[in-house]
């Protein structure tokens, strides 16, 4: 029979041996896809072409625990001059309360195989950067997020998928500290 300490050391072994597999697996997991693995990926999205002249979408907002909290309905009016391009969202919620964004959409030299996007809007902190390569486009910025009368700074990871000329799907991960709060899922339309 073992010793009660030589038992206390192998399940103190087994513990930290352990804790360092679902480590390394949880690393493992955050690997993180990037536009570069849809390179490959068609119909290829091109924001300018595709972001240009009026857009409809209609979206949902689900918690941290997938319960959908928000419906709602976006008309967007985009234009470009140059490699400048203007993105003007009005939203609409199923409570009736209205939102405004604009973007403000910088088009980047391509990088390494990727386009490359740097867009501001008057709710995000900083710069949202893009990348893009096949049909996705992955954004990354903080939002500042009002919720009953409080504003949280959260991270959104968005990424867009062109389906064809007409339709780009959106799906949104929210995060605040690294833990997910939250996601958004949007399909745009284009006439």
């Amino acid at each position: 029979m073992l010793s009660s300490t030589l038992r206390s050391w192998l399940s103190f072994r087994r513990g930290w041996l352990l804790a360092a597999v679902l480590g390394i697996s949880l690393l493992s997991g955050c690997a993180s896809v990037t536009p570069l693995d849809y390179r490959g990926q068609t119909p290829t999205f091109d924001l300018k072409q595709y972001f240009n002249g009026r857009l409809t979408a209609v979206g949902i907002v689900f918690d941290r625990s997938g319960k959908m909290t928000r419906r709602f309905h976006v008309t967007i009016d985009a234009s470009w001059k140059g490699d400048v391009g203007t993105l003007d969202e009005h939203f609409v919620y199923h409570d009736g309360a209205k939102q405004e964004r604009i973007w403000t959409i910088r088009e980047l030299p391509e990088k390494d195989g990727e386009k490359r996007y740097v867009g501001t809007a008057g709710d995000v902190i900083g710069e949202a950067i893009g990348r893009a390569a096949g049909n996705a486009l992955n954004w990354h910025y903080t939002l500042a997020l009002p919720v009953d009368g409080t504003i949280y700074h959260v991270q959104f990871d968005d990424w867009m998928y062109l389906m064809d000329d007409h339709t780009l799907l959106n799906h949104s991960v929210i995060t605040k500290f690294g833990f997910k709060v939250g996601s958004v899922f949007l399909s745009f339309h284009k006439s």
